[in-house]
Formats: C-alpha cells, structure tokens, sequence
C-alpha cells in the first residue's frame, strides 16, 4: 500500500508522507518555527532518520525523541527558518496493519489520543488543525475509505491491478481525526439524510462499510442514522463535514469519532451489539470534539461529556421521557459508583499525562450529566441557544470550558462561574441526607436537608417529592446553599403522613442520596 498526506492550512505547514511498505515508511515534511529553536516530534515509534549532514549541514543535536537546531544556525534569515527532515522505521502504532481470519490485509488508522505520531509527522495536540488529503495506491480488490469526500478513484499508473483513490477534508481537523482505512469492505448505502441540514451540500450522503461476511448486517441500527444527524444538526448546526460513513474497523475503542469517517470495533458487528446509543454518541462527536476540539487535553469533557449527553438526547426523541430518565439515572449511578477518577481528581484535569486516562467516568458520565444540571440551571431555551452560539464561535478551530461558560452566561444572564467551579473544578458531588417526619397538626411533612462532609459546600435545586397514603404525589424545591453539617429544613402540605419521600425524582442532580424517616 502506498500512501501520500498532504495537509494544509493549520498552524504550521506540514504533512507530506509516502507510506512505503506496510513493514515501513520514509517521510518528508516541512516544520515551520518562528521562534528561535525547533524541536521536531519524532515519538514512539517513528524513528527519525536524518541525513542533515548532506542534505543540510545546521547544527543540530538529536535526542531520543526530538531534534534540536541551533538558534539562528543555518540558511535563511529573520524568525523564520525552514529545514528537511526524513523519518523512517516500522509503523508500530497509529496506523493499525493486520491480516484478519480470512487472510486478507487491513489497514486502519487508529489515532486517539497522541498516536499519530507513530507514523505522522505532525504536531500531534489537539489544538493543532488542519485540513488533509489522501492519496492511497491499494490492490483495486480493497476498499478505500477517508476523511472527506471522494475526489478520484482511477487505476493506478503501469499497474492495472492497483487503484489510486483520492480523499480530500478540506475542514480543519485535529491530527487524531486524520485516517484511513484500506481493507476489503462491502458497502452499503444508507442514502441522503437530513436534507436542508448540512453545511457543506444540501444533504448528508451516509454509509456503511462492513467485512464482505457482516454485509446482511446492514442498515441494522444505522437505519435510523438520519434521523440522529437529523436531530443534533437541529439543536445544534448543520451537519460540518462532507459525508459520514460508517465502518466496522480495527480500532482499539468501541467507537472512534473521526471526522466524517466513524470507525467502530469489530466484533460490535461480529457479535451483532451495535447499536443507536453508541451511533448516537459518535455522531454527536462530528460537533462536538471534531468540528469544535478541546484546545488542552484537560478539557476533553467538551468532547465526550456533549457526545454522552447527547445520545441521552437521542435516547428522549426516539423513546421518549420515561427512557430519557432511565438513562440519566444510569449515568449517575456509573458517577456516584466510580472510585477511580470522580472521587479523587475533577472533570477538569490539568494534572494527567496518561492521557487515555482521561477516558473515565469524569469525561464522560459526570461531563455529561453537569450540562443536564447545566441545561436545568439556565432553562430549555437558553441552554440550546448557548449551544448554538458556542458551536457557531468555534467550528473548525479549538475551545475550552470558558468559552462554553461564556455563550451559557451571555445567553441565561446569570454568573455561572460557581456552577462550573464547583461540578467542573473540585472532585466528588455532594451527599445528601433527609430527615424527615410529619406534623399532623399543621398536616404537613417536615424534612431537614443535610449535606456531607467528604467533598465540601455545593449550592443546587432539591425536587422533593412525597407520596400519601392514598397514592398522591406532592413535589416541593428548595433552593440548598450549604456547607457540611448545615441544615435546611422545608415543609410540605400532605393530608396524610407519607408513605414514600423521594428526592430528586426526575433525575436532574448529581448527588448521592439517604433518606431516614425520623
């Protein structure tokens, strides 16, 4: 297989790879500096191979995984130098080469967090973008699928066998988005989708890429993939890219968002798991993390907190309120039960390096659920227009939780800084504790509020709700502000001692709750 990238328009000029060999690779690309030194990526397993000394006699000083130049060594003047550097070795990750049950080749770029490297030379952040096209020469017998829309597919110069097919994204996009995959696949067409509602052509063309024996597998549970792009691109913005095509891969994740070029696991389809909650949160993603990417590591609930949320959304069109409670109380539960990433370090960690790590319940579920309380907090109205708002400022370029907390407050008028401190920035969620009894003289239900002490003060809305004996339901919502050990106390009319008192029946806060009858 052979392989030529180009990328362009990012924050430096780059990209210009030819994949030689599925055992190697040689690579040229232009890094440009404007400062006074530059220090070339070359991690992992892309060993850098330069023959500076004949092609280019800088100074320079080569580490383990960098290459130094000395500062205003070498031709060319003011800040901005230019230099060739060629990489080689074996593509050990990123690139994913394998020979599947049939004994057929595959090729899958699998690229999340910073593996790009592997075997692009790159800036391999996600507040480095750019657009990029592929130019893949594969046995005419394999199926070739990227980024973008479908430029060419022709037979390859003085090679009837072999097939040169051109993929061209011409939206910026973060490195860990940019792949291909070159494999056997039989495709099926999942047509034109939500019409009037894409940014880039009147419709959204989507597909579904199988291995030649899960072809009866399709549409399955893509047969409602329009109505899901439908829907975001209604509450959020049109559809950004140029096509979404949908394919069973070789990725080390259950779903992998690539921009307009979603990669899933093998066995979902295998195993015949697939299904709309997880095409729900990898669409979700060509908005969120794709089109608009977190700038730093650190906030990449921007990314999978809006991508979890949003299947949720999905979740209440296709099934309703009832279903939509279910869920939101499931992701609570997976919150308030984590004892790895919730307790100890918050959704905002500038701390972790492991950057995989940051795939946990923090990112997704409790990201997820703080734009739920979000969306309580500033009202139905207000919360999508922000959305909205926050989606037009940044699509195709970077953001951070301020940005979103900006377009939230400018659009709800309220300060909102508290709310995103104290769910975003601090560990844990509060404990909640009621003590309740009742009053028959003034026919009322009497229940103290209580928080714990293990993460500290919060302030939030409390749904109370009591059932009496004869099957009434009466609600009642205190606004809390306290520290640990204060009490808050409310009063609830019921003709009858109750039976039941539950707190937050609806599933709309983050907290875990005790109820004692006094």
């Amino acid at each position: 297989m052979d392989v030529l990238i180009a990328g362009g328009h990012g924050q430096v000029a780059r990209r210009l790879i030819r994949l030689l060999a599925s055992d190697g690779h040689t690579a040229r690309g232009l890094i440009r500096n404007a400062d006074h030194a530059a220090d070339l990526e070359a991690d992992g397993g892309v060993p850098v191979v330069c023959d500076l000394e004949r092609e280019d006699p800088t100074p320079h000083a080569r580490g383990a995984d960098a290459i130094v130049f000395a500062a205003g060594a070498g031709p060319g003047s003011g800040p901005e130098r230019k230099r060739t550097v060629d990489y080689g070795g074996a593509v050990k990750d990123g690139l994913i080469a394998r020979v599947d049950s049939a004994g057929r080749s595959t090729y899958f770029g699998d690229n999340w967090p910073n593996r790009a490297r592997h075997w692009i030379p790159s800036i391999d952040h996600p507040s480095d973008k750019a657009t990029v096209t592929w130019r893949v020469t594969a046995p005419s017998a394999q199926t070739v699928v990227a980024n973008g829309k479908l430029v060419s597919s022709r037979p390859a110069r003085g090679d009837a066998s072999r097939t040169e097919t051109v993929w061209r994204e011409t939206r910026r996009i973060p490195v860990y988005l940019m792949v291909v995959a070159v494999a056997p696949l039989a495709v099926y067409e999942l047509g034109e989708t939500a019409c009037g509602l894409a940014e880039m052509q009147r419709c959204v063309s989507q597909f579904v890429y199988t291995a030649p024996e899960q072809k009866s597998f399709a549409p399955g549970s893509f047969a409602r993939a329009g109505e899901i792009v439908q829907l975001f691109s209604r509450l959020v913005g049109p559809f950004p890219y140029e096509k979404l095509a949908h394919l069973q891969s070789s990725t080390r994740f259950g779903g992998m968002e690539n921009a307009s070029a979603i990669f899933y696991s093998d066995g979902s389809f295998r195993r015949g798991t697939m299904n709309d909650g997880l095409i729900a949160h990898e669409t979700a993603h060509q908005w969120f993390g794709d089109a608009v990417t977190e700038r730093e590591w650190s906030h990449l609930w921007l990314s999978e907190g809006f991508a979890t949320y949003f299947a949720a959304l999905w979740t209440r069109a296709a099934r309703g309120d009832s279903a939509f409670r279910v869920q939101m109380d499931g992701i609570r539960r997976t919150v308030l039960n984590d004892s790895s990433a919730v307790t100890k370090r918050p959704v905002i960690d500038s701390i972790e390096t492991n950057y995989l790590a940051l795939l946990n319940a923090n990112s997704y579920q409790k990201g997820g659920f703080v734009l739920h309380m979000l969306r309580s907090q500033v009202g139905e109205r207000a919360f999508f227009d922000a959305v909205r708002a926050y989606y037009a400022a940044h699509k195709h370029s970077t953001a951070v939780t301020d940005d979103l907390r900006a377009e939230m407050e400018r659009a709800s008028k309220q300060n909102l800084g508290w709310f995103f401190d104290q769910w975003l920035r601090k560990p844990g969620f509060p404990e909640v504790t009621a003590t309740w009894s009742y009053d028959a003289s003034s026919r009322e239900a009497v229940v103290a509020v209580s928080l714990g002490s293990r993460f500290g003060a919060y302030r939030f809305p409390l749904t109370i709700a009591i059932v009496d004996e004869s099957g009434a339901m009466r609600r009642a919502t205190m606004q809390f502000a306290a520290a640990p050990g204060d009490v808050q106390q409310i009063r609830i009319p019921s003709a009858s001692a109750p039976t039941t008192v539950l707190l937050d029946p609806d599933a709309d806060l983050l907290a875990a709750f005790t109820v004692v009858k006094r």
